[in-house]
């Protein structure tokens, strides 16, 4: 696999949110660092043994201050390892390929993270359920599984399984599917117009209208205008 040259624009994409799926490891360096030029071809290449599992990313130091700055670095080579949007561990200088293997294989994926992989790409009910036996909190597990209960009629245990963990924006969806139930045929436009005289007062249609919106998605360009014109009846 071939190591992602990361920019200050780039840096939220390639390492923060991608980190959410595999581990990255940043590699700070430049041109004009020796013992990066050393270190570099020993990260590409065990990294590229882990088949995908664990991503490479460099980032020239020179030719992007912010991230610089962000790492507050002193001295390169730096790398840093980040697993679900934080850094997870990290060396400076130039390392052998013995010390740089033993660094990786602490960022790849246990037999039992494997194995609820496994059992969330299965997708079944039973699959999804023994997945969250191991892991109770795995988002990927809830959001599918809470999508099976709205699919099957059970809002009210999509709602109980999404409340575990912290809202997202992929947890906020199955609940609004949850509450609205499966998404409505029409175009949404007749039900949100006879909801807006009644959002202010109450409760029930203002959490319908709001969540029609939220399964319409900011994709939908009706979608900004609703929300202006819910505000508007509100305030």
């Amino acid at each position: 696999m071939v190591a992602i040259d990361v920019t200050d624009a780039t840096f939220e994409a390639e390492v923060l949110a991608k980190s959410e799926e595999v581990a990255v490891v940043v590699d700070l360096w430049a041109e004009w660092c020796g013992p990066c030029k050393t270190l570099g071809p020993i990260l590409e290449q065990v990294i590229d043994a882990t088949g995908g599992t664990v991503v490479l990313a460099k980032i020239d130091v020179d030719a992007n201050p912010g991230v610089s700055q962000a790492f507050k670095v002193q001295s390169i080579p730096a790398v840093y390892a980040f697993k679900g949007g934080t850094v997870v561990d990290g060396f400076m200088g130039a390392q052998p390929e013995s010390a740089v293997q033993a660094f990786i294989d602490k960022l790849l994926p246990t037999e039992e993270e494997n194995e609820v992989v496994g059992l969330i790409a299965a997708g079944d009910e039973v699959s999804l359920r023994a997945a969250l036996d191991l892991e109770p909190t795995n988002e990927d597990a809830i959001v599918a599984l809470g999508e099976l209960f709205v699919h099957d009629g059970r809002g009210d245990e999509a709602l109980a399984l999404v409340a575990r963990i912290a809202e997202t924006d992929r947890t906020r969806k199955v609940a609004a599917a949850a509450r609205v139930g499966e998404t409505p045929t029409d175009d949404h436009d007749a039900t949100l117009t006879g909801l807006l005289d009644r959002v202010k007062d109450d409760d029930d249609a203002r959490q319908q209208f709001v969540d029609i919106l939220e399964l319409m998605g900011p994709e939908d360009p009706r979608t900004a205008d609703y929300r202006r014109r819910l505000t508007q009846r509100l305030y």
